[in-house]
């Protein structure tokens, strides 16, 4: 079958040092530090057998995510900018569905409690944790000690077949009774990165009592997805920051309320009138810009008379964040990281949102075939007029 693999040359930055995890020309938990020349090809691979307990797809939609683009894009020494968890080379593609051609004996759906059937519709979570290790074992699946990510460490679906593990898998048949046979497999696609945002929001900030005012910075496919949620949630003002028109728009059609572009508006200044001075009790970064965007977030803390915001850092980024101590030690602010979303049930709470309708496809743009993936990834690093560009031809 035909794949999207990335390839890129080893080559650690001065006073690089491997990591305990890391694999020496292999693997590494810093990729920006490491791989340089990345290179996009079209790869034929064999498509295996699945084992008892796996399942072999055939992929229906898988969407371009911003560490793909960040995989491709180099900096001015040929650096990649994800900084995260990487082996190359590899099939790109993590944000995928598809429907059951073979299930081994084992492969249980995990919302029926019965064996996924052929034909099923099914999305897939990209962290592989492992389930033995301290962090799995605590209920920290995101954090696995053995951790490898489908489309970042191993291959992943810009291909027309990928095998999964059913322990990864979720089914999405309930979106075909309220959306359609067509619908459903780009809401499926959408699952991942929904999922993301939620696990930001929700579980790692703490979610929102109804009424409450969030603020979101950058309207990316995490982004905009957290609108969604937080307006479902209760928020009162959802106050959306980003410098794109096209993407405005959108976010406002799935649960912004509010929109202010940063290029022309500050944005502290505009959060702070919007709630009439009371701020935010969550602040979303999701621009992969923090110490751009900091800034503000310690304004409308400082300045806005809540107390006990959270501030959420999802997008990933290797930046340093120009942090004032003083300011969370008196508005009893908090910060914290989030990353993934694995666990505490947030792929089924995703896929019952949208089963019920909570309808994420306004974030797809434009759907495209395998081979306009690598000039997709080219253009999304400048053009932010696309929000999910989505590939759904595979031959």
């Amino acid at each position: 079958m035909r794949t999207v693999s990335l390839y890129a040359d080893w080559d650690p930055k001065p006073g690089f040092v491997l990591g305990k995890k890391d694999i020496d020309q292999r693997l590494t938990y810093l990729g920006s530090r490491v791989w340089r020349h990345p290179k996009v090809k079209i790869v034929n691979k064999e498509v295996r057998e699945p084992g008892p307990t796996e399942v072999l797809l055939e992929v229906k939609a898988c969407g371009i995510c911003g560490s793909d683009v960040h995989m491709y894009q180099k900096d001015k020494d040929g650096y990649i900018f994800y900084p995260g968890l990487t082996a190359f080379p590899c099939t790109l593609g993590h944000e995928f569905c598809g429907s059951v051609l073979v299930a081994g004996d084992k492969a249980i759906n995990k919302r029926t409690g019965r064996k996924l059937e052929v034909g099923e519709g099914v999305c897939s979570e990209e962290m592989m944790w492992c389930s033995y290790c301290r962090p799995c074992a605590d209920g920290f699946p995101n954090h696995c000690e053995s951790l490898q990510e489908i489309g970042f460490s191993i291959d992943g679906a810009y291909a027309k077949h990928i095998v999964v593990d059913a322990r990864y898998l979720w089914s999405i048949e309930d979106f075909r009774k309220l959306y359609g046979d067509e619908k459903m497999w780009l809401l499926g696609s959408l699952v991942e990165p929904t999922s993301v945002a939620y696990t930001a929001v929700i579980t790692r900030g703490g979610g929102i009592q109804p009424g409450e005012n969030v603020v979101i910075l950058g309207a990316g496919p995490v982004g905009a997805a957290a609108c969604a949620i937080l307006k479902r949630a209760g928020a009162n003002a959802v106050i959306l920051s980003e410098p794109s028109a096209s993407r405005r728009k959108m976010a406002l059609s799935i649960g912004a309320t509010h929109v202010i572009d940063p290029k022309t508006d500050n944005v502290a200044d505009a959060v702070l009138d919007i709630t009439h001075g009371h701020g935010a009790k969550l602040i979303l970064e999701a621009t992969g810009l923090p110490s751009v965007v900091w800034p503000d977030v310690e304004r409308i803390i400082w300045e806005g008379r809540a107390i006990n915001a959270t501030v959420v850092v999802v997008a990933r980024a290797d930046d340093r964040i120009p942090l004032n101590g003083e300011v969370l030690q008196v508005r009893r602010a908090n910060v914290v990281g989030s990353q993934g979303h694995s666990g505490q049930g947030v792929f089924p709470n995703v896929i019952s949102c949208i089963s019920s309708g909570m309808d994420v496809s306004p974030m797809i743009t434009k759907k495209i075939s395998l081979d306009e993936v690598e000039p997709s990834l080219v253009k999304l690093q400048t053009d932010r007029d696309d929000v999910k560009i989505t590939v759904t031809k595979f031959d």
